[in-house]
């Protein structure tokens, strides 16, 4: 009895791995990684998760990704934003917490939302952004750059090379950036 429960195990076992090689290709790797961006100055750390898509031969901005569309900035999951201090960007103020990052492409500028809603997914089932407008803690336009480099994955940064902090968001061949400064608390 031990001996037939032994070999339907391993049957089983066997197939299980055969599902996931050959079906869910669970070793080659994820299409759009995910990725970490981090800097931390003095008391100051801010952190940034998303998905790297890549370009692979594709027109990207007015293409797969629209102008003038809500964009869920990267893929899969919804790109979240973390400060562990209070934040002036565009002359707004930020407070420390967790943000979700939305963007609408366009042309000559973006705009770009930080969003006080943690969403599970950047999309719903009909592929539509699942960002929720009431919930936008800072909103603002920021100048589109043509770089004259092509970047083949999504790519979010900190920049502070000048000693002026920006989040730079970068694909194909454009480039943002988004200026940060560190807002102090009155005493």
């Amino acid at each position: 009895m031990l001996k037939r429960l032994l070999i339907i195990l391993s049957i089983l076992a066997l197939g299980l791995l055969l599902y996931s090689v050959f079906v869910e290709d669970i070793f080659s790797p994820p299409l759009s990684p995910k990725d970490t961006a981090e800097i931390s100055l003095n008391d100051l750390t801010l952190k940034v998760e998303y998905n790297r898509p890549a370009k692979r031969d594709r027109d990207i901005f007015g293409a797969l990704v629209p102008f003038d569309k809500v964009w869920r900035t990267g893929a899969n999951e919804a790109t979240t934003f973390e400060t562990n201090q209070r934040l002036l960007i565009d002359g707004i103020i930020l407070n420390k917490g967790k943000y979700t990052i939305w963007t609408v492409p366009m042309k000559d500028k973006w705009k770009v939302m930080f969003n006080s809603k943690q969403y599970d997914w950047g999309v719903d089932e009909k592929m539509e952004p699942m960002w929720d407008p009431n919930y936008d803690a800072l909103e603002l336009l920021v100048p589109a750059q043509e770089l004259d480099v092509t970047v083949e994955r999504f790519t979010i940064a900190f920049d502070n090379k000048t000693g002026h902090l920006k989040l730079t968001m970068a694909w194909d061949n454009t480039l943002i950036e988004v200026p940060i400064e560190v807002k102090e608390a009155k005493i």
